[in-house]
């Protein structure tokens, strides 16, 4: 495995939560208003029911003002009060980025999605969120890492948590059978084969400055998610043949150290990968990371299996905010068709961002995983990423299906 995410941009997706499907708020045919209700039943609030801009965004007890009565179902996915529109301050995607009443834009920061119960800010892929899961009137409504959490659970005018799903037409890519297609490919880059299952014992330190790298999806002792992994592993199974290197996996976080780990780690990861339970951990672990909230921004673009692919893809490697990144930086060049854009120019846009970011890096450098694979189904208008596939990465020739 030669090819890895870039340390800082893993630190972020560590706080990815389970992420769910994506739906869209309903259709300006059926918009909404009303209040919109979470954690201790109570309100979404204008505070003093002003319609300044800059004014706070708060939970509150409910009272039927106007201050509590939110329009949803816009054309342009905003959540509308007052007249104006529920913004992220500065449009922010920075955790902790609070929420404020602001005129109405159209901007990517006021852009909202339903998502099972979720409100996700399309421009960060963060949800609504109550800071410090308060339920004191007055407490302030912020974007936070989606987590599934009791403080990022919505019920919409009329009672809705989970609007008609606006998903892409096709089969998607958490479809248990793409998804197998899904892993073929990334294992096809990571490892130089299909055999992703292969992958469970893997572990070296490929020398790129992240310590070791292990499992099948490179788990990365320096970069915090195969800190996460054993952690996981650990709950599920304590005394466990990895549990003993938590503190030495605390500490060589961020580092490319083997402090602490070396000699014996590498022989007790393989010896846990004959475990079924550190097995379904390291899936539990890629799913929650990186392949759950890449499909679910992919289904939000209204992109189908093979955007959502390009989607996963750049997570593994920059980690999934660093996708967030080559996303917005391909908003400048083209828009996702949720925008009313060109899925193929979008996803053109999105994997030409994809590129300038590998060859920042020198271990990225190669970028055939994108021009002689993903590009090449794109090419072919294979948006639904069917089998069987002819690709080549690293100058590799492979075929599934």
């Amino acid at each position: 495995m030669v090819h890895k995410r870039t340390a800082a941009y893993v630190v972020g997706a560590l706080l990815i939560g389970v992420a769910a499907v994506g739906y869209g708020l309903p259709s300006a045919s059926a918009a909404t208003a009303g209040p919109i209700t979470g954690l201790g039943g109570k309100c979404v609030d204008v505070a003093a029911a002003s319609s300044a801009n800059g004014t706070a965004v708060q939970l509150y007890d409910c009272n039927g003002s106007a201050a509590q009565t939110w329009t949803v179902g816009n054309t342009d996915n905003s959540i509308r009060a007052l007249g104006k529109c529920l913004d992220v301050t500065a449009a922010s995607t920075a955790n902790g980025a609070k929420i404020q009443l602001y005129d109405c834009n159209g901007t990517g920061a006021q852009k909202w999605t339903a998502s099972n119960g979720a409100l996700v800010n399309s421009a960060s892929g963060k949800c609504l969120d109550v800071t410090d899961r308060s339920t004191a009137n007055g407490a302030r409504l912020q974007i936070w890492t989606c987590g599934g959490t009791s403080n990022q659970q919505w019920t919409l005018p009329g009672g809705g948590g989970n609007p008609t799903p606006t998903t892409p037409a096709g089969t998607n890519l958490d479809d248990p059978a793409k998804k197998d297609v899904a892993m073929q490919l990334v294992s096809a880059a990571e490892n130089s084969s299909l055999d992703w299952r292969a992958q469970f014992s893997y572990i070296e330190d490929i020398g790129d400055g992240r310590g070791y790298t292990a499992g099948i999806i490179g788990f990365c002792s320096g970069t915090g998610d195969m800190l996460e992994l054993v952690q996981r592993y650990t709950t599920t199974k304590p005394g466990n043949v990895l549990a003993g290197y938590l503190p030495a996996l605390r500490a060589v976080n961020g580092t490319p150290s083997h402090s602490g780990l070396d000699p014996n780690f590498p022989r007790d990861w393989r010896t846990a990968a004959n475990d079924s339970v550190f097995r379904a951990a390291q899936e539990a672990e890629r799913d929650r990371v990186y392949f759950n909230p890449s499909v679910r921004d992919g289904k939000n673009d209204q992109v189908r299996a093979l955007g959502q692919f390009a989607y996963y893809d750049a997570a593994v490697m920059h980690g999934y905010e660093g996708m967030r990144q080559i996303r917005n930086r391909a908003l400048a060049r083209a828009k996702p068709p949720a925008q009313g854009g060109d899925e193929r120019t979008w996803l053109n846009a999105f994997l030409d961002e994809r590129v300038i970011e590998m060859k920042k890096e020198a271990a990225h450098s190669d970028t055939s995983r994108v021009d002689t694979a993903q590009r090449v189904f794109l090419n072919n208008g294979n948006f639904n990423l069917n089998t069987p596939l002819t690709f080549a990465v690293y100058g590799d020739q492979f075929r599934i299906g």
